[in-house]
């Protein structure tokens, strides 16, 4: 029900009851009526003395005229007036009446006639303004509802805020400037809907606790990590301090950058102590640095032999005559040449500071003019390898149109047949290699897949093969590190041959296993110093072994050489990029030396990662042959 309904309903209500008190009063006997106009009286004295704005015995004009005033003013503020004086309106009506009805039954019988109750010139005015009463107290009504409503919503905006805040527990510390602000937000507004009021309270004192016990926890955790990051960096000055007395100054200088690599990586320490860790640490490094400066001045006598090196080397870059290239074998091969040129040039060591960069850029001039000659000559071969990918596209189609074939012997002939056809087409657009190199791939082993669950009954054999190298990884890593190299070897080896005999495991875990075990490898070799990449070939060789016994030995060996040479050409890219921008750097002073040392670095990593993947790519060829 509306609340001018209500209104309407009220008036009603109290003119029926009027009418109805002044019908039973004719009918009641004479004493009583003035028992009930007394009580009357009283009634309408006691209402008026409540308002102050109009006489206690006020008139229905007086009352009207006090109306039209307060409808002048706001609804809140006249609401209760309003109402009492509706209420004294209708009892100094129902007075009037009861008056004349006395009167009216003081007549002698015989001339009476019927009563007519006396006409009220005011009720229309009143009904009037009432009804202006009524529209304006609707509004107002709706006013407020609205504003509860639009309370609701910043209420819940703000219990929205402090939720995500418990969302981040990590870093709940940053928050809490923000959170002492949505509260006193949400203490500040008090009008909502009240079927709302409880829920909303018990959800901010539920989420205001669950705010201070993650900000408890989280200073917690806080100073314990800043104990732990002391610990930590006390133990890198300890090592940097020991370094002074190393006589290899070189490598003491490669531990440093070791340990100040480590340093940035730990967290801080309690504000009160970083200072004074860290002038430990850069007072260590200072002696090292020292020491390291010296050594390379000690290097000036042998600048002027480097500068006749180098100038060599730019002498016989420029005598490539780079017309005479015309296969991609001779380009390859002469790459070849000018790597190891490069290679040479890294070696030499620096010349004296006013041409070092002179020569530098020399030779880097030679070098580019060679790579860009060989860039336009692969530019030049686009459409070769445009048609490439045609004759690949060729072989998809083939590849799909069979990989739903349930003759399994024919058809991974056929698909072999497919795959070596694929070995002898050239260079793709590197755009389309990946893609296209998916497609046939996805089709190659859907169908080997169907066949592989065709014959079920080997999951059991590769469930068993899986647990048996789990247990080859758990025994590697369960190898005492006090056992001396020769005997910490032979059990390593007894494992990979172990490793070798075992079949296949499921696919989808061979990856993470192989990077287990190679994992497990890797960090014996390095703790006896043995050769990493010797190893990882012997490693290698056995996975080789391995796929060239199973049922898919010639598809699985050229997916994995395809996948080396993407990665070679991806290691040869990143070689070339270190190398050009080896000539932006500057070689005269300490940071160019330093940024030059660490390229030189990179370069000779990638270098000896391109020469393993080559290895690898024979090894490979050798068994497909």
């Amino acid at each position: 029900m509306k609340p001018q309904d209500i209104l309407s309903s009220e008036e009603n209500i109290m003119e029926n009851n009027l009418n109805e008190n002044l019908v039973n009063d004719s009918q009641k006997p004479e004493n009583e009526q003035t028992e009930e106009m007394t009580s009357v009286d009283t009634e309408f004295q006691e209402v008026g003395a409540e308002n102050t704005a109009i006489p206690v015995a006020a008139t229905r004009e007086q009352i009207v005229e006090r109306i039209k005033v307060l409808l002048e003013e706001s609804v809140e503020a006249v609401k209760d007036e309003i109402e009492s004086l509706k209420q004294q309106y209708y009892k100094v009506r129902k007075a009037e009446i009861e008056v004349a009805h006395k009167v009216y039954s003081e007549l002698p019988e015989e001339e009476r006639g019927d009563f007519l109750i006396p006409t009220d010139e005011y009720e229309e005015t009143l009904k009037n303004l009432l009804a202006q009463y009524k529209e304006k107290k609707t509004a107002y009504l709706e006013a407020v509802e609205k504003e509860k409503e639009e309370n609701l919503a910043r209420k819940q905006a703000i219990l929205e805020d402090i939720n995500s805040y418990l969302q981040d527990p990590d870093n709940i510390g940053k928050y809490y400037q923000d959170f002492k602000e949505r509260q006193q937000q949400f203490k500040e507004i008090v009008n909502v809907p009240a079927t709302a009021v409880s829920g909303l309270w018990k959800q901010f004192q539920t989420y205001s606790e669950n705010f201070y016990d993650l900000l408890k926890i989280h200073k917690e955790l806080r100073d314990y990590d800043f104990k732990k990051n002391l610990e930590q960096k006390n133990a890198l000055c300890e090592q940097a301090e020991a370094l002074a007395e190393k006589e290899d100054i070189l490598e003491a200088f490669k531990i440093l950058q070791n340990l100040h690599e480590e340093w940035r990586g730990v967290g801080p320490v309690a504000k009160e102590l970083r200072e004074d860790i860290w002038a430990r640490f850069k007072e260590a490094s200072t002696v090292i640095n020292k020491r390291h400066q010296q050594h390379f001045e000690e290097l000036k006598a042998v600048e002027a032999a480097n500068e006749q090196a180098k100038t060599a080397l730019c002498e016989e870059m420029e005598a490539i005559d780079v017309s005479a290239l015309q296969t991609f074998a001779l380009w390859e091969e002469k790459t070849k040449e000018v790597l190891a040129l490069q290679e040479r040039w890294k070696t030499i060591g620096f010349a004296s500071r006013k041409v070092n960069t002179i020569l530098f850029e020399r030779f880097r001039k030679s070098c580019d003019t060679f790579f860009s000659a060989k860039a336009e000559y692969y530019k030049s071969v686009k459409d070769t390898m445009s048609l490439n990918l045609e004759k690949k596209k060729t072989l998809c189609e083939q590849a799909e149109a069979l990989k739903e074939s349930t003759d399994w012997k024919a058809t991974a002939d056929k698909l072999t047949k497919l795959q070596q056809e694929w070995r002898k087409i050239g260079s793709v657009p590197r755009k389309y290699s990946d893609a296209i190199w998916k497609r046939f791939t996805d089709a190659c082993d859907y169908f080997f897949e169907r066949r592989k669950q065709e014959f079920s009954s080997k999951r059991n054999e590769e469930q068993e093969n899986l647990v048996a190298k789990r247990a080859v990884v758990d025994k590697l890593l369960a190898i005492d590190e006090a056992l001396n190299k020769t005997e910490g070897l032979a059990l390593v080896k007894g494992l990979m041959a172990e490793w070798s005999a075992i079949g296949h495991v499921p696919f989808k875990e061979k990856d993470k296993l192989r990077k287990q075990y190679q994992d497990a490898l890797d960090a014996h070799f390095k703790r006896w110093n043995v050769k990493e990449t010797r190893n990882r070939l012997d490693a290698f060789n056995a996975t080789v072994q391995q796929m060239a016994s199973s049922e898919q030995a010639q598809n699985k060996l050229y997916r994995e050489r395809e996948r080396l040479v993407r990665a070679y050409e991806g290691v040869k890219s990143d070689l070339q990029t270190y190398q050009n921008n080896m000539g932006f750097l500057s070689v005269s002073s300490k940071s160019g030396n330093k940024m030059l040392q660490e390229l030189e670095r990179k370069i000779e990593k990638l270098k000896d990662d391109m020469r393993l993947l080559e290895q690898k790519i024979e090894m490979i060829d050798e068994k497909i042959q």
